[in-house]
């Protein structure tokens, strides 16, 4: 004989209840979160392609970040570069113009206007550290403090790098190697410094002796100002490769940000659809239990 009970209706509405309450809660996780799985175990088949790409992208931050300070550093070089050469190439001028009418005035101020120049950014720094030491992190690359120590300060006392250049990793597999010493940017240069201060304070009529010194500091001067066109160049073409290599970077960041949001992200337009759809199922399985919790056999027993 066939038992007649509400109960095993009632325990199966109920497991339809719980799963229901079970999606929604999931879904308001999603929508919380706005992730698709709480971890990375619930991602399934995709699992070991986002641990991939989380590492990868990691890495490429790091490199990124790298590349851009090597950048801002090759640039800062720049800008000594750039004026230092403008500081001798307006001297060189000027002591042309000196030779060419024999009216020196203003030419000794001019001369210690471009040593200051000179002077100041060969011993340039970046965060505290002296830009064109090498790997010297104490004192000064360059020693000479005014134009009358050059006189009698020869060129190895003069400079006191030691010829290293830093290198870092701004891609997978490729390390640039950087940096610019002081003895590299200004020892020609120097040569021009050292003979105008040898020929003496220069007044408005100078001597011959001071005469032949300013012709031979122009010829000094123009081979200094082609060496530090060259270790500029140098420097621009490490610039542009760094920049392009950023690029890349950023480039494959977004690729790897793209696969791991593809994976992870929840569609939130998505998510409040099912979220509605699943509230009111969950409404109507209440209803519905509620009435069949109300219906009793006794009432229809007669």
């Amino acid at each position: 004989m066939t038992r007649v009970a509400t109960i095993p209706l009632q325990r199966t509405m109920s497991s339809a209840i719980q799963r229901s309450q079970s999606a929604l809660a999931l879904t308001q996780q999603r929508l919380s979160t706005g992730k698709k799985a709480a971890d990375f175990a619930d991602l399934g088949t995709e699992t070991v392609r986002n641990l991939s790409a989380h590492s990868l992208l990691a890495r490429q931050d790091a490199q990124s970040t790298v590349a851009k300070r090597v950048g801002t550093t090759l640039s800062i070089y720049q800008g000594h570069l750039e004026g230092i050469e403008k500081a001798t190439g307006d001297l060189k001028t000027d002591i042309l113009n000196a030779i060419g009418t024999g009216d020196a005035a203003g030419l000794q101020e001019a001369i210690d206007t471009a040593f200051s120049q000179y002077r100041t950014s060969l011993n340039g720094s970046e965060g505290g550290a002296p830009l064109f030491a090498g790997s010297q992190t104490d004192g000064t690359p360059f020693t000479p403090n005014t134009l009358a120590e050059v006189a009698t300060t020869n060129v190895a006392d003069a400079f006191k790098d030691d010829g290293v250049r830093a290198s870092a990793r701004v891609a997978d597999g490729v390390d640039v190697t950087y940096g610019i010493t002081a003895s590299a940017v200004g020892k020609d240069l120097y040569a021009a410094f050292k003979t105008l201060a040898q020929a003496g304070t220069i007044g408005a009529k100078p001597t011959a002796a001071q005469l032949d010194a300013l012709k031979q500091a122009v010829g000094q001067l123009g081979t200094g100002i082609d060496s530090l066109r060259a270790v500029n160049a140098d420097n621009g073409r490490k610039q542009n490769q760094v920049e392009t290599l950023t690029t890349r970077g950023e480039e494959r960041g977004l690729l790897l940000e793209g696969v791991i949001e593809t994976n992870e992200d929840a569609d939130l337009g998505q998510v409040a659809l099912d979220l509605a759809q699943q509230k009111t199922m969950l409404q109507a399985s209440y209803s519905v239990f509620s009435q069949l919790s109300d219906l009793s056999l006794v009432n229809y027993i007669r």
